[in-house]
């Protein structure tokens, strides 16, 4: 019994601890951001890495999810004669929830985990260090691009997102379910409101922060060669999607 007490405790410990880390590296990008000079070139090589190359999937990704959606909503409202509300179900929750999520997890998976990679490399074979020798400042060369091109493009790409997936759905439920247009139409425009949108835009802006600022957190602090780095990518992933996750519940809870 001890012994659990005291593993649950280092726990714990560990938590608070990797919490405070990330919380300070956010604080120091923060302040990295406004020094002079500020990189656009290297925000802009970031926002082509993370948001063009992110494009296909996210799309594919929304597409197929406003699909899905557009069967199962149909399946259950038939049962109520509502066949009319799929199109604005499939809206709400797309621009409410699964249009920032789902994108923010794919972002976390192909570019959250380079990062993390990425860094975790530079910081295991010493380049970090040189930086340091150099004069050039870690946070800022490495951190604060990636951060500042997160928050830009995840909106950016959640827009996206929401427009392939209602149009996923709209093709599902007219074409295949065989639902009027112009109703299936016009209850989506009824009950779609813009707050639904800016909030899912707001809900965007912050899981890019997340994302970003973990993947960074997690290569910064690499150690142990190239298995450490393996570990860093894997927990860099796991601990955003987790992250990204409990953020959700509390902004939908503020927001909605």
């Amino acid at each position: 019994m001890k012994r659990l007490v005291e593993l649950l405790g280092k726990k714990i410990l560990n938590l608070f601890s990797e919490a405070g880390l990330i919380f300070l590296l956010f604080l120091e990008t923060i302040r990295q951001s406004f020094k002079r000079p500020l990189k656009l070139e290297r925000i802009f090589d970031q926002m082509e890495f993370i948001g063009v190359r992110s494009l296909f999937v996210v799309v594919l990704v929304s597409t197929f999810t406003g699909m899905v959606l557009a069967l199962q909503t149909y399946t259950g409202f038939r049962r109520f004669s509502a066949e009319s509300m799929v199109g604005a179900v499939v809206a709400l929750s797309l621009c409410r929830e699964l249009g920032p999520v789902l994108t923010s997890i794919m972002v976390t998976a192909r570019a959250g985990s380079a990062m993390a990679a990425e860094i975790g490399t530079m910081r295991v074979t010493e380049q970090i260090d040189a930086l340091v020798v150099m004069a050039v400042n870690p946070i800022k060369y490495l951190v604060v691009p990636r951060v500042i091109a997160s928050i830009l493009v995840v909106p950016i790409l959640t827009v996206i997102s929401d427009f392939t997936g209602i149009v996923g759905g709209y093709l599902v439920g007219v074409k295949v379910l065989n639902i009027n247009s112009g109703v299936y139409i016009n209850r989506t425009l009824d009950l779609l409101e813009i707050s639904d949108i800016y909030n899912g835009l707001l809900k965007s802006v912050i899981f890019g922060l997340l994302l970003s600022i973990i993947g960074c957190y997690k290569g910064y602090y690499t150690k142990g060669g190239a298995r450490g780095v393996g570990k860093a990518t894997t927990e860099a992933v796991v601990l955003a999607c987790v992250v990204i996750f409990v953020a959700d519940y509390v902004l939908t809870a503020f927001l909605f």
